[in-house]
């Protein structure tokens, strides 16, 4: 009994990425040039299939360019010297949770809805420097333009 009572204190102990005790936001499912995510300080290099977490800064290069799903089938896109923020994601329909809103700080987007934009329309929001956009189950794209991304 003692045995056991040590390793749960040892577990306590051992430090845990947070995003690791937190449900992922979506996956990454394309990417070309210069791209990373960056979590908390963190620079990330992207790959096919790595997971974005609420939080986390998405960005890319003059060559980049990156696409990802969201769990709930939203689709977002973001072109070259670009920088987007996934502020929250909440994706929860049997308890009623859902949320996902976006800031976008430069650059390039194009975003499908997915469930929560249908389920849940207030609950979605895009937000620029300039102008913040309700979203209700729609498409759309959007080009941050460089004096509105330095007014942030």
């Amino acid at each position: 009994m003692k045995k056991v009572f040590a390793a749960a204190f040892l577990l306590c102990l051992c430090p845990c990425p947070l995003h690791a005790l937190e449900t992922y936001a979506g996956s990454i499912k394309t990417v070309r040039g210069t791209a990373t995510i960056v979590r908390g300080s963190q620079p990330i290099a992207v790959t096919l299939g790595t997971r974005v977490y609420r939080n986390d800064t998405l960005k890319t290069g003059a060559d980049g360019s990156l696409a990802m799903v969201f769990r709930d089938d939203t689709l977002l896109s973001i072109g070259p010297d670009s920088e987007l923020v996934v502020n929250e994601f909440l994706y929860s329909p049997a308890e009623g949770k859902l949320s996902l809103v976006t800031r976008m700080l430069k650059g390039t987007a194009a975003f499908v809805s997915g469930i929560i934009g249908k389920l849940a329309p207030a609950s979605v929001r895009f937000e620029t420097p300039v102008a913040t956009i309700g979203l209700r189950g729609t498409r759309f794209a959007v080009r941050i333009e460089e004096q509105a991304a330095e007014q942030r």
